[in-house]
This record gives structure tokens, sequence and C-alpha cells, in this order.
């Protein structure tokens, strides 16, 4: 990427002790541009009033309600606005979703999940279990994969319901939900997308998914912290969500508790807009993918790059696939040398930022073994990332393993 989109970000710019950071804690949270900033601050500026009134500034907000769920229809290419609900997090919007879902279940139902998810498409979904449905985990493998047989083996005539992510926080492994589509077909089940990880890295079509449900995070696709629920036309609409009798009883209101964030949201639309400036065409849908094909090529070049150095090293060993065949630009890795909370600890006084831990991925952490070793250390590749950045990460990591 050019320096023009890393201009556009004023948070790094910022010294620290002298110099400035390498951000590579995007996974957890990418850094925001001006254009975000600027339309979250304009909204108070503006139009800070609730919505549904007579006077100005609420016919403004509603028109920047609006007009963002259109965007994220087009973002994630929906039928409709309608099929766009907005929450506090992609957490509590799938807790809402798994205690409607759970009202049309009956004891002895199934829902899979998987063992490599963020806890946030586990937890809801577990906490069925006390009203006698059935939660099935699929395994992972030991690459940090999903393991495809034992998904065909514990789909059945009783499975409602398969949640699955399509790319992990942990081990940077896309998930093969072509199939997955196909299989809860057959059956006759349900498909759930957790997103969250995916959508800052590559362009989302939920019509060819053909997925019930997707959820993602705006924080992750360089926006607010604002929740996003897709559900399929219609689908919302059968379903018995909790809501004030005082709320809009149909979709996608219906799932949207209490007042909103409308400035952070404000903030969505313009997160959308900034990623599709990075691509060409005549219409937004044709940006953003002509944007996301340029992402990919760059978020990669770098990721490969760092993991053919951590692939190749005595002192560090990768959690997860390699990259022949596609993945997020997400690396995990052990060091023979440091927990990785220490290795964390030296990396930021270097000024490289890195997380340790599991990243809300515990039931990976446990299944791969590395729980008991204090977790591991995580580095994202994002749009704002540099070639100078990743050799100057080399460099500080052949550094501390000597």
């Amino acid at each position: 990427m050019n320096s023009t989109i890393i201009e556009q970000f004023p948070s790094l710019s910022n010294m620290y002790n002298g110099s400035r950071g390498i951000f590579l804690d995007g996974p957890a949270g990418v850094q925001v541009p001006n254009s975000v900033i600027d339309a979250i601050s304009d909204y108070y500026r503006q139009s800070n009033a609730n919505t549904h009134g007579a006077f100005a500034t609420t016919q403004q907000t509603d028109v920047i309600m609006h007009e963002t769920r259109e965007t994220c229809c087009t973002f994630l290419n929906a039928a409709s606005h309608k099929c766009i609900s907005f929450g506090q997090n992609m957490t509590s919007l799938n807790y809402s979703l798994s205690k409607a879902i759970g009202r049309q279940l009956k004891e002895g139902d199934e829902i899979l999940i998987t063992q490599l998810d963020h806890e946030s498409n586990r937890g809801p979904w577990l906490r069925l279990q006390d009203q006698g449905v059935i939660v099935n985990e699929i395994a992972i493998l030991a690459n940090g994969t999903i393991n495809y047989d034992d998904l065909v083996a514990k789909m059945s005539s009783q499975t409602q319901l398969l949640c699955m992510g399509m790319a992990s926080n942990y081990t940077g492994a896309v998930n093969d939900v072509a199939l997955a589509r196909k299989i809860t077909h057959d059956h006759g089940a349900q498909l759930l997308l957790d997103a969250v990880h995916y959508a800052p890295h590559f362009s989302i079509d939920v019509q060819e998914l053909d997925c019930d449900f997707l959820l993602c995070s705006a924080y992750k696709f360089y926006g607010p912290h604002v929740g996003i629920l897709y559900a399929k036309p219609g689908l919302l609409d059968t379903m018995d969500t909790d809501f004030l009798r005082t709320a809009d009883s149909s979709a996608p209101y219906k799932i949207e508790t209490g007042t909103l964030n409308h400035a952070a949201i404000a903030g969505v639309k313009a997160s959308i807009e900034f990623i599709a400036s990075m691509g060409s065409g005549d219409a937004l849908r044709q940006q953003l993918e002509s944007a996301y094909g340029l992402i990919e090529k760059h978020e990669k070049a770098l990721a490969t790059q760092l993991y053919g150095f951590l692939d190749s090293s005595t002192n560090y060993t990768v959690v997860g696939p390699d990259f022949s065949s596609k993945r997020a630009p997400t690396l995990s890795f052990l060091s023979a040398n440091n927990a990785s909370l220490q290795l964390c600890e030296k990396l930021a006084d270097h000024n490289v930022f890195a997380w340790d831990g599991h990243f809300y991925a515990l039931r990976a952490s446990e299944v791969l073994g590395n729980e008991d070793k204090g977790g591991v250390t995580r580095m994202g590749i994002s749009v704002y990332t540099t070639e100078e950045d990743i050799n100057e990460t080399i460099s500080t990591l052949e550094n501390l393993a000597s």
C-alpha cells in the first residue's frame, strides 16, 4: 500500500520513547483513519439527536442510520438493508440471536460448534444446553484447521444449526464455508458464520455464501466498536427476539435493544467507504471488491515474509497452517526462549506491538496444548503495515532469540 494510505492514520505518527510504533496488534482491533474519526465527531457536532423525531437533527440521525444500513448491505452484498442489524458488539448480538433461536428448538435438537472458534461463537450456544439442546463440537487438527471429516461425521438429522468462523483469529486458518453450506443444506440445517476475523482481509458476499446469519465487527475493519448482524431476508421476522413493546417489531430492528450508538454507526459507514477508496469502479460494491483484491495481495506478501522467517527459525514455531492455501495474514507462534507474555514485553521495548495469550479462542488453545504454556504470541498484518515494519520486526525477533 502506498504512503497516502498510511498518512490517513493519525496514530501511526505517534512516537513512543523517541520512535514510532509497529502496529501488529490489528487482530484485536485495527487503527482508525481520519475519515472515520471525522464521521464520528461530525455526528456530535451536527446531528446529535435520537431517531424518529420531527426536527432537523433527529431527521439527520435517521438518514445516517439508513445510509449506514445501505452501506453495510453493499459491504456484505445483502439483498436488502432490512437484513442488517446493529448492536454493541458481535458477542452481544450473538447472545441475543442464540436466545431467539433457542426458543425455536426443542429438547434433543443439536447445534454444532467448532474447537477453533472465538468464544463469542461458542459460549452463547453452549448456554442452550441448559434447556436440553445438544451442543457438539467439531474437532481441529494439529495444524490449527478444522477436521472436516469430523464435521461430516457429526452432522445428523437432529442438527438444526452449524456455527462456524470464516477465519480463525488464533491460527489464521480460513475455513471451508462452501463445504459447510453444502452439508447444512443436505441436512436441512441453518448456517451461522462468524466473519469478525475474515472481514478485514477478504470481500464477503452473503448471497454467494448462502448463509442464514453472519456477524462481524467494524472495529476490526478500520471502524468503531459496533457489531453487525446479517440475517437472510425474512428470517429475523420469524424469530422471537427480546425487544421492548415500544420498539419496532420488524426486521432489522427487532433484535436491536435500546438506543444505538449513532455516532459510532456513522463511523461504520465511513470505515467501509475508506476501504472502498482504495479500489476502483463506478459503484461502491465494485470499489470494495477491487480494494479487497489489493488488500489481500499486500497483506499476503508481508505475512508470507514473516511466516518464512518464523518457519525457518529454530527458535520460533508457528501455530497454524502455511500459506499454500487461502489464509488470513495472522501469525501465532511459540518462542523457545520466552513465554509469550515475556516475549511481548520485550517486543514492546522495541515498539513492536503484539499480543499474547489465547485471544478468546480458548478451546483451540487448550486442544493444541498451548494454554499451559502461557498461550502464543500473535502478530497481524493490516492495510497500513509496511515492508519496513516487517523487516524491523524480523530483526527484533532475531535479536531476542540470540
